[in-house]
């Protein structure tokens, strides 16, 4: 019955019965109206804005394949939880889609050569999260080299799928930035990537590091922050890489207001770029989207240097505006330069340049709310039986520690199924001893033995044949032999007394091995 026509109403009508169909009608019209306009709500606002904002955190970067080898695994050395690794980079010309540390050791070659997989391990154990950096100042960034979009994708992830990372970051400068091509090829690569391990329930948080000005981003930086967000990238934020500004900028004006000005104008930056991808930020919302890395110390150029007062500045700015990550170029310069005296203004990859102690630019950064501390070695979570069974040599990647033996600073063992090295020279101390007078121990925790793990080959010092060791022959000071397959050389006239193949070599022994095993200090082999 159409309203309007029919009887006239009595004064106490009856009630209106709604039939099934006018019910049915009335919800679905409802719900097309809240969808629309919870559509609309999504496209002009940041998911991220209602949600609760992460406290801010510090996570320091380490240069992995710089020597001396920083030991981030060990909880004096790295006292907080996070801490990015870097960098992965192309191989070679030759080998474009083949990732690797610094373009000096392939996954493999870093694992045999400086033990990466195991201090991953151990840093893992203690509750710290290793992530990894693709990228850095110096060699070719995968992208840019790669032109296989297919091959560049398993390129980002075999590093992700090894370490197990959860977190990456993309640190884009100089010539690879300028590459646009690459940064679309990146762009893709990485949203493949994510869309991947999301599938496989390991979720990827992906952070991009550019440089910036006081001016925020450069404009090849807004590029690939545009390439990232077209390709459906979900970045965790963007990452200033605040250092180096230039002249009449940091030295001009002090670094804390620069690194500032930048942070202003790259979250300005941020908002922009975002609502051209109809995504509304808020201011608060924008912040959260923001990174800063700091180069500690002094800058790659002359009169720009961040001080311990910067340090300070940095932490309340972060915690008044939300910024929820602050790096550090790196932990391997937490320290001052120069051993009697201190060296003010040096620009090095192993100090600081200031005047400071120890990790103090770390102490002062990791006051932020949302950095964890790392557990020391002996709260790592190492499962009893695996420390109680006995070592075998023939699933031991170094020699067995032996109470007998003296072990020179850089020697590598295994004791109790996990790798230890040397800090200095040591007898009969067990790397696994606790010190009952708190004193440091001499033995450095690697972390644990690989599954998989194979007997070290070794490395022969004498490639040359020579004749078996006798027991009846007398051996004149440098006459050399072979026994089991291995050179030795006579210390001094010797009979009857057979070379030994346990290393370290005991010099109060008449041969000499010639031969070494991996994890020997450099020059081991030799008198």
């Amino acid at each position: 019955m159409i309203e309007g026509s029919g009887p006239i109403p009595t004064e106490n009508p009856p009630p209106r019965r709604l039939s099934p169909i006018r019910v049915i009608v009335f919800l679905a019209v409802l719900a097309a109206i809240t969808f629309s306009a919870a559509a609309l709500a999504a496209r002009k606002t940041s998911p991220a804005a209602g949600a609760r904002a992460a406290a801010p955190w510090f996570a320091p970067y380490v240069d992995v394949t710089l020597t001396p080898t920083y030991p981030f695994q060990s909880p004096s050395a790295d006292p907080v939880s996070r801490v990015f690794l870097g960098f992965v980079v192309s191989q070679s010309a030759a080998a474009p889609c083949i990732p690797s540390w610094g373009g000096y050791y392939s996954l493999g070659a870093a694992q045999t050569t400086l033990n990466l997989d195991e201090r991953i391990a151990q840093l893992r154990a203690q509750g710290g999260t290793p992530m990894i950096s693709f990228g850095g100042q110096a060699n070719t960034e995968l992208a840019v080299s790669c032109q296989s979009l297919p091959a560049l994708e398993n390129a980002y992830l075999a590093p992700v799928k090894r370490y197990r990372a959860s977190a990456i970051d993309l640190d884009i400068e100089g010539a690879d930035l300028a590459d646009a091509a690459a940064g679309v090829r990146r762009a893709e690569a990485i949203a493949a990537v994510q869309q991947r391990r999301a599938r496989a329930g390991a979720p990827l948080g992906v952070w991009l590091t550019l440089p910036v000005s006081a001016q925020g981003l450069t404009a090849a930086g807004v590029a690939e922050v545009k390439a990232m967000i077209a390709a459906h990238v979900a970045l965790s934020g963007v990452n200033a890489l605040a250092m180096d500004f230039g002249p009449g900028q940091g030295a001009g004006h002090g670094m804390y207001t620069t690194v500032r000005s930048s942070l202003y104008a790259l979250h300005a930056q941020i908002q922009s770029l975002y609502a051209a991808a109809r995504v509304t930020l808020s201011d608060a919302a924008a912040w959260h989207r923001l990174g800063v890395t700091v180069m500690i110390g002094q800058n790659d150029v002359a009169g720009e240097r961040f001080t311990i007062a910067d340090a300070h500045k940095l932490t309340a700015f972060v915690a008044r505006t939300g910024i929820p990550r602050v790096s550090a170029w790196s932990l391997n310069r937490d320290s001052e330069c120069g051993t009697v005296f201190s060296q003010v203004g040096v620009v090095s990859n192993t100090c600081s340049g200031v005047v400071q102690s120890p990790l103090q630019f770390t102490g002062i950064l990791s006051r932020l709310p949302g950095t964890n501390v790392a557990r020391s070695e002996s709260t790592a979570a190492v499962p009893q039986v695996q420390s109680a069974a006995p070592d075998d040599p023939g699933t031991s990647p170094y020699p067995i520690w032996q109470a007998t033996l003296g072990y020179d600073g850089g020697y590598k063992v295994v004791w109790h199924r996990e790798i230890y090295q040397a800090r200095w020279w040591s007898e009969g101390t067990a790397p696994d001893a606790t010190s009952a007078t708190g004193s440091a121990s001499p033995w450095l925790l690697i972390g644990p033995v690989a599954a998989g793990a194979t007997a070290p080959k070794p490395i022969l010092l004498d490639t040359a044949r020579h004749a078996q060791w006798s027991a009846a022959a007398i051996y004149q000071q440098g006459a050399i032999v072979t026994f089991a397959g291995l050179p030795y050389r006579a210390r001094w006239y010797t009979h009857g007394q057979q070379p030994s193949s346990t290393l370290p070599a005991n010099p109060s022994l008449p041969w000499q091995p010639l031969f070494t095993l991996s994890g020997e200090p450099a020059g081991t082999g030799t008198d």
